[in-house]
């Protein structure tokens, strides 16, 4: 059985899918790019969500309830104004995800990241998380803006401590952390260092 990632897309709906995502942002940092998902980057969030193997994802999921969130986050875009980016390097290398996105039961839109093995350790996802979350309040003017981390990921606890987010009451087992809508004095609370442009890919 081919996976979706690996059916062709005829040349009609595949211009229609290049103009929607030209239609997205596109944020540049000093290291990262945040585009549009297409298709290919599908494998990459599978081999995270599928073995989920430090059990902060809800997993471990089948390859089919992984691409079918890939595509609800992407879709989240035509729904909502935001959803899933993928983040690359300046050369094109995929180094995993950010999104603004908003599931079953969520209580507000939620910053969430994932990134491959090799990619971590080097404050990539603090970039990137760093611009998604300033899209989110600065440009799209979202009102509230929350990250729900498990107990147990004491990395992303950090991360979003580092981005200015507070900790508040825990929701359904998991802690929930909250970014701050007006940018504190202290410039190195929340750093931003992104650009946003319309160069969707």
């Amino acid at each position: 059985m081919k996976e979706p990632w690996e059916i062709p897309v005829p040349p009609a709906p595949a211009r229609l899918a290049e103009s929607l995502r030209a239609a997205l942002p596109e944020v540049r940092t000093d290291r990262c790019i945040l585009r549009a998902p297409r298709l290919e980057d599908a494998p990459a969030w599978a081999s995270l969500m599928v073995p989920d193997t430090e059990g902060h994802l809800g997993g471990p999921h089948t390859e089919a309830e992984a691409f079918n969130e890939f595509a609800a986050y992407t879709g989240s875009w035509l729904l909502r104004g935001h959803g899933l980016w993928t983040v690359t390097d300046h050369e094109g290398q995929v180094l995993g995800f950010v999104l603004v996105g908003v599931e079953h039961g969520d209580q507000a839109p939620e910053l969430g990241w994932l990134f491959l093995p090799e990619a971590r350790g080097r404050g990539l996802a603090t970039e990137a998380a760093a611009a998604a979350r300033d899209h989110a309040l600065a440009t799209l003017g979202l009102p509230r803006l929350v990250s729900y981390v498990s107990p147990t990921n004491t990395a992303s606890a950090r991360l979003a401590e580092r981005l200015g987010a507070v900790q508040e009451q825990d929701f359904e087992g998991a802690q929930v952390w909250v970014y701050p809508t007006e940018r504190p004095t202290d410039a190195r609370q929340m750093p931003d260092a992104s650009q946003t442009t319309r160069r969707g890919g």
